[in-house]
């Protein structure tokens, strides 16, 4: 089909950054800003202290998840590899394709707002590419 797509488990940034050449190609990877949105699903979290550690200006992984309730859900993981939550649902429909051929993205914190017993994390999403 024509608007079908190609699924790729790595990409070319990250193959470069985890390789000596990593550091002659640095300086040319470029983070390209996409969307501001929110982390979502932030009160549902098993561990909230995961939200203790964040600070405004932190990278953000995004991974996609095989999700029963979003068929393009994408997992915000904190540099450890601990879930925050998601990008939202109304949001993720392009990041999802995005992802799924083989580009990098990123979220980075714009913002933390503490909304009662409700934290609000903003983020950027960005793609990273050479």
């Amino acid at each position: 089909m024509a608007n079908e797509l190609t699924e790729y488990q790595q990409n070319l940034v990250s193959l470069v950054q985890s390789h000596e050449l990593g550091d002659i190609i640095k300086p040319l990877i470029k983070e390209i800003h996409l969307f501001d949105s929110y982390i979502s699903g932030t009160s549902h979290l098993k561990d909230r202290s995961v939200l203790e550690k964040i600070a405004v200006g932190d990278m953000l992984s995004l991974q996609r998840e095989d999700n029963k309730f979003d068929s393009n859900a994408i997992l915000i993981l904190n540099e450890d590899g601990k879930k925050l939550g998601y990008v939202p649902e109304k949001d993720n429909i392009i990041f999802a394709r995005l992802l799924d051929a083989g580009k990098l993205l990123k979220a980075k914190i714009s913002s933390i707002t503490q909304k009662g017993s409700f934290i609000q994390v903003g983020v950027g999403i960005y793609l990273v590419d050479l």
